[in-house]
């Protein structure tokens, strides 16, 4: 059972080495295809002995926790895992068709590659140290693909990227030595034990709210968000769908799991703070989308929006709010990639990103304009598409504390989320193309044109069978859920101990 754990890591780690080895050669993109297809069937063995077992852990070298390196999964985990070698083969597979060979030769899919360990270490490992090590691994890995390629506008997001990230790693790594100064431990079961014995107080809440602020830059929340819309926008549309997809998702998983299972003394002050940050979050994210006229920086801002929503699931800490999280977590994945992947082609036929320059995609590429509706309706709620179980999940937490405020502005966030859609609508896909062009699909070679689609097509699918046949993916969220409210399986597996 220990190596299903390693797995994920593993596997990414090995492709990343072959298919920089066969960088120069088409053998590497095939390698990294081959990986991240393991990968996918791994997180599956993963997920299936999760469901059957529950909480899963493996002890490094025979370490026993809490003194060796712990890798823990659990329902969140073991999702977020496969979420994320779906998400990988994706990128991949289209990539085949956007990723000029340059780029490939440059290291392109190693990078991915070592992208794809970094995510999957933060998502298994067991203790606050090997979080902040995966982090590295995924800030490197991030940084190597956003500049890939070397323009100016690449190197200037890059910076900004880099460096606030940066300071996000100081504050954790800040954060990690003081609360080992006052507990002795680092592995977050055993935190959740002895961060009671800790006599102050104070000193406990300060340092949640550092890992509150560190966790918060790597997530995009307010007001540490500016990073992403200045810097998603200029690598390779591969690139971007795939940061749109997991990178933020990261630091609200580590936002999730530390305010779970570590600091839970003092919810009235640290989670009312992430209770208005999280609604500040959505509007601000929202209006910034609706300011913009660039495909792919609308949908940058639309990241930021939605994480609103996923750390206000978290803020309400009730068993719907972390069950809407959980939810809304998978569904944005899919989505928000896929968004990404449908500006890509519309680029390539269309010729631009700029709304004001692009135009004709209903008329001559309708089967483009349909899987775009798709993902779009679903960010924006529409139902039956996942988007709006995973609005009505959360908006539905907010109002049974009463919190209508918070629970209409959720819903008005929803409606100006409808606006910068059909802002897209309005300029891409209705109008006639500015300079006369006809926007086709079949002007893309057809290999090529399979590549790009069949991402496309299939993630829109998974967001309508999440969103037609809900009952078990919500089942799932509540078991999810209820892990995180209740830890005792969780502390049992990895310490061998009853909390």
């Amino acid at each position: 059972m220990s190596w299903l754990l390693v797995y994920p890591i593993i596997i990414p780690m090995m492709t990343a080495v072959a298919s920089y080895l066969f960088r120069r050669s088409p053998a590497g993109r095939w390698i990294s295809l081959a990986g991240t297809g393991a990968l996918l069937l791994a997180s599956g063995l993963l997920m299936a002995n999760v469901l059957q077992q529950g909480v899963i852990a493996a002890q490094m070298s025979n370490w026993d926790a809490p003194f060796g390196i712990t890798l823990v999964a659990d329902y969140l985990s073991a999702v977020m895992v496969v979420i994320t070698a779906i998400t990988g083969f994706a990128t991949v597979v289209y990539s085949f068709a956007e990723i000029p060979r340059r780029l490939e030769q440059l290291g392109f899919h190693a990078l991915l590659q070592v992208l794809l360990v970094g995510v999957c270490g933060a998502f298994l490992t067991g203790d606050l140290f090997n979080l902040y090590v995966w982090f590295e691994v995924m800030l490197i890995a991030s940084f190597g693909l956003l500049v890939l390629g070397g323009s100016r506008e690449q190197l200037d997001g890059g910076i900004k990227y880099v460096t606030l990230n940066l300071i996000s790693t100081i504050m954790f790594l800040t954060g990690i030595g003081l609360l080992y100064g006052i507990t002795g431990t680092l592995n977050m079961a055993d935190l959740h034990l002895a961060v009671r014995n800790v006599e102050n107080t104070g000193l406990l809440t300060t340092i949640a709210v550092m890992f509150m602020v560190a966790f918060g830059v790597k997530a995009a929340m307010f007001p540490l968000f500016f990073w992403l819309p200045a810097s998603y926008h200029t690598p390779p549309v591969a690139v971007s769908a795939i940061f749109a997809g997991l990178l933020t998702k990261v630091g609200v998983y580590a936002l999730i799991r530390a305010f779970t299972l570590i600091f839970d003394q003092d919810i009235g002050f640290t989670h009312t703070i992430l209770l208005w940050l999280s609604v500040i979050t959505m509007v601000t994210g929202v209006l910034g989308a609706a300011a913009m006229n660039d495909f792919r920086r609308i949908l940058s801002f639309h990241i930021i929006s939605q994480i609103g929503y996923m750390i206000l699931g978290l803020a309400l800490y009730t068993p719907l709010g972390l069950m809407g999280a959980v939810f809304y977590l998978v569904h944005h994945i899919i989505v928000k990639a896929n968004l990404f992947f449908v500006a890509g082609v519309a680029k390539r036929i269309a010729g631009s990103t700029e709304l004001s320059r692009i135009g004709g995609l209903y008329a001559h590429a309708p089967l483009l304009a349909f899987l775009f509706l798709i993902p779009a309706f679903s960010l924006a709620g529409f139902p039956p598409l996942s988007g709006f179980w995973a609005k009505f999940i959360v908006v539905k937490a907010a109002l049974d504390l009463d919190m209508w405020v918070v629970g209409g502005l959720g819903l008005a966030v929803g409606l100006l989320t409808i606006f910068s859609m059909t802002k897209i609508w309005g300029a891409a896909f209705w109008p006639d193309h500015p300079d006369g062009i006809k926007p086709r699909l079949s002007d893309i070679p057809m290999g090529h044109r399979m590549a790009l689609m069949l991402p496309i097509a299939t993630l829109a699918a998974m967001t309508c069978v999440i969103g037609i046949f809900p009952e078990p993916f919500v089942q799932f969220a509540e078991h999810a859920a209820g892990q995180l409210l209740d830890p005792t399986a969780y502390l049992e597996t990895v310490l061998g101990v009853q909390p």
